[in-house]
Parts: structure tokens; sequence; C-alpha cells
């Protein structure tokens, strides 16, 4: 007996040390309300959903005068939203944020070269400054301008339009089939090809559209509630 007292307090040990183990695992996982929360990206789209309920509804605006000139040099710096006033061009800015493996031009903004996840098609792009090479990558407004221009702009100031042509929150670098082929278009008549996009496309159209007070068409608002709903 005396040899098997200290076997038996072993096994005694061993067997609350897993019990405790197991306790502290089971108080460590979510309960049942925690694991039911949203994620972030679940709240962001929760988010989305409840803006675009909020977004006033139009008809465009028909007068046919829209033009580039009217928010400004393109590009411009001269903008009080992210990247303004830092001396570099904001399409350097929107590339220096998009591109990965960046490598930039010794001394100054730009970027030389890099690779692009092309969020519209899902191609990889392999980005290389130069004067034929430049525009396989292009920064398209996600709202476009036109698309803001009919729908509220109009009736901005010129420093608000220039900000809204240079805020990175309505600008992607895109590969530049995919700029061309999206336009002008909205919502109701261009997604990204790249399904697993359309969320969060959506969800940035819906937040540009609520910080600048623009409204949207009836169908435009039908087809960004159709992409929120599986979201």
């Amino acid at each position: 007996m005396g040899r098997r007292i200290p076997v038996l307090l072993v096994l005694v040990v061993l067997g609350i040390a897993v019990l405790v183990w197991v306790a502290v695992r089971s108080d460590s996982r979510p309960g049942a309300d925690e694991a039911a929360s949203p994620s972030a990206g679940t709240i962001a789209f929760d988010q989305a959903r409840a803006d675009l309920g909020r977004l006033p509804v139009k008809a465009w605006d028909r007068r046919s005068d829209y033009s580039r000139h009217r928010f400004g040099r393109a590009w411009s710096d001269e903008v009080n939203v992210e990247f303004g006033h830092n001396g570099c061009n904001t399409r350097d800015d929107v590339l220096r944020r998009d591109l990965v493996n960046l490598v930039l031009r010794s001394g100054t903004c730009f970027a030389q070269r890099g690779t692009l996840r092309d969020p519209y098609s899902g191609q990889v792009i392999d980005f290389v400054r130069g004067p034929s090479t430049s525009d396989a990558v292009q920064i398209d407004h996600v709202v476009s301008l036109s698309d803001a221009w009919y729908k509220g702009a109009r009736n901005w100031d010129d420093q608000r339009r220039r900000d809204f042509a240079n805020d990175p929150r309505n600008l992607l670098a895109v590969a530049g089939n995919a700029n061309f082929d999206k336009a002008f278009r909205d919502a109701a008549s261009w997604l990204p090809p790249n399904v697993a996009f359309r969320c969060e496309f959506v969800a940035r159209q819906v937040e540009v559209k609520s910080a600048y007070g623009l409204w949207v068409s009836g169908k435009e608002k039908d087809a960004m509630a159709d992409v929120l709903r599986d979201c």
C-alpha cells in the first residue's frame, strides 16, 4: 500500500488538472451570444444596408452637361481629404496604397513598379511605370464623376468637387480594361466580374454617396440592395 499511495495521488492530481483545463477551455470559448455575434465584415455590411435605406431616391438629372474639368485638375494634391497636401499626386498615392511588392522611384512619390491584385476582375497585374505600360493599371472612381455630377454634385462648389475626385475612399487601382468597361455606369448596369468583390464594391459606393449626400436612382438602389442582401 505504501507504494500505491503516490501513484493514486498522481492520478488524482492529473485528473484534477484535466478537469481544470477543460473548464478553462470551455470558459474561453465564445458563448452562444458571442458565437452568433457578427464579424467585422458583417457589421460593415449591416451599416451599408442601413445607410442605403437612408439615401434619397431620385431620377437622373437629365441635363447633359457633365465635363471632367468640373472636378478640377486630375489627381490634384490641393484637396482636403486623406493624402491631400502631401506633395504627391493622388494617382501615386493610390498606387502606393494598393500595389504590393511596391518599388518607388528613388527620392520621389512615384510608384516605379509593383503588383496589383485587381479587385474588379481578380487578375494579377505586374505594374511597370512607363509611357507604354502605366495604363495597364488605372485609378477608378468607385462612384464615377459623371454619376456624381448627375446625382447631386452639380450643386457643389469647386473645392468639394475636387475633394470628391481625389478622395481615397472613392478610388481603387484596377486593371485598365476593367476601368474602361465600368466607365460611368452605376450598380444598376455594372458590377465587378469578380463576384467575391461585389459586396465590398457596393458597400463602398453606399459609403461614398452617404458621405457626400448624393442620391441613387430607383433601379440603382434595387441593384445595391440585391447585392447587400447576401453579404
